[in-house]
């Protein structure tokens, strides 16, 4: 167990330290040493709060797919595949409608209330399905995202906002800076709950007729999962625009290594996040050098690959 811990921070170390220093400024190790007053801005001033960044939207959208997994009953369901982000994003454009000239509390507070709305009618819906085929939740939240998408560009047509809708809808870790990403801190507190709730979301995984039994206050542990989803989300969305996949690929993945007992896994799922967005947003930086590959279109193309590999496993387990 120690070495299996042992490899994994090292891993981490070793990406964390490449993200530092590939970029197109100019800046090494050597420059640090010889304290150069540009490399060390340069440090300070972008890298280390990418990084930041990076850690706290891998781990946070991880996360938040593993809760909704739980809560939806459902291995397929993720942020991206329940509308969640989707909600977030509407949330975002009217925030800039209402909010242009007000502090950013304000749009993360219509991003949030939002999101929780929009999940929460989400899972309503599907509690209240006696028939809930494993494909058949995906392909409801990707329908039901697709209607408040719909609305998100009408909006943003009415008021002018379709470019900046889309640069939201492509995410890019090159834009944080300092000062910047500091809303995706929220991440920490709220992964820190969804490991003091884990037992309860796994009860409420099995059903709800077996959380009564055991005492548990079922719909209140799904709205707490849905808050919980519904801040990491859209902290990410706000900070860095939409991730597709990850809450979605991360957590099954880990599932096949670790189990299904979310206590365990969840610190799992939450370093796997990290990893996975780090290497994506490396790739991204060096494959067409010094341009960068936006992190959602690395992630979209792997996370599609392992979507379909799902798909057919379950499938052929049916």
């Amino acid at each position: 167990m120690k070495l299996k811990h042992l490899i994994a921070g090292s891993v981490l170390l070793l990406l964390g330290s490449a993200s530092l220093f590939i970029g197109v400024a100019s800046m090494n190790l050597e420059a640090l040493l010889q304290g150069e007053s540009h490399a060390w801005s340069i440090l300070w001033q972008s890298r280390v709060p990418r990084l930041l960044a990076i850690c706290l939207a891998g781990a946070g959208l991880s996360i938040a797919g593993l809760i909704m997994q739980q809560i939806v009953q459902n291995r397929f369901a993720a942020p991206s595949t329940t509308g969640t982000i989707d909600c977030a994003l509407l949330g975002y454009v009217l925030s800039l409608v209402l909010f242009a000239d007000i502090s950013g509390w304000a749009h993360l507070a219509l991003i949030f209330a939002f999101s929780v709305a929009g999940t929460l009618i989400f899972v309503r819906f599907l509690q209240s399905l006696k028939f809930k085929n494993a494909m058949l939740v995906p392909l409801i939240g990707i329908m039901y995202g697709n209607v408040v998408s719909a609305l998100t560009t009408f909006v943003a047509y009415k008021y002018d906002l379709v470019q900046t809708m889309n640069s939201w809808t492509v995410a890019n870790f090159a834009s944080v800076l300092q000062g910047n990403y500091e809303f995706l801190y929220l991440a920490i507190p709220a992964s820190i709950l969804a490991y003091f709730f884990a037992a309860q979301f796994s009860a409420a995984s099995i059903g709800e007729s077996f959380a009564k039994n055991i005492g548990l206050n079922y719909q209140k542990i799904v709205f707490i999962g849905v808050v919980l989803v519904a801040v990491l989300s859209s902290s990410v969305v706000m900070i860095v625009g939409v991730i597709p996949f990850l809450g979605l690929i991360v957590p099954n993945l880990v599932s096949m290594f670790v189990g299904d007992n979310m206590k365990k896994s969840l610190p799992w799922t939450a370093y796997s996040g990290v990893m996975l967005v780090l290497a994506c947003d490396i790739l991204g930086r060096v494959i067409i050098f010094p341009y960068e590959v936006p992190i959602s279109i690395v992630v979209s193309i792997l996370g599609g690959i392992v979507f379909i590999h799902l798909i057919l496993k379950d499938k052929s387990n049916a």
